[in-house]
């Protein structure tokens, strides 16, 4: 059974060589839920490491809380480096 492809499908598509230059307000407020989401969940894992009294789990919290801190900074990274381009 053959499905029709809306027009603007993504399906084949090829990926872009380079991202544009400029950043709309639709992806500012994406990458600002990046940021927050990460941040939120390098907190919350955190905080149930501390209060966890399995050690195997506190240490599971511990590495996806730094896996998130890593992903937050990774984020700011990029957006630093991009806001510092000459035009």
């Amino acid at each position: 059974m053959q499905q029709n492809q809306a027009p603007g499908s993504m399906q084949g598509a090829q990926p872009m060589a380079q991202a544009p230059d400029i950043v709309t307000i639709k992806d500012q407020l994406y990458l600002a839920d990046m940021l927050s989401w990460n941040l939120t969940a390098c907190k919350k894992a955190h905080f149930y490491a501390q209060n966890c009294q399995t050690p195997e789990l506190q240490a599971a919290l511990d590495e996806a809380g730094q896996m998130h801190q890593r992903h937050y900074n990774k984020i700011l990274e990029h957006l630093n480096t991009q806001s510092n381009k000459p035009n």
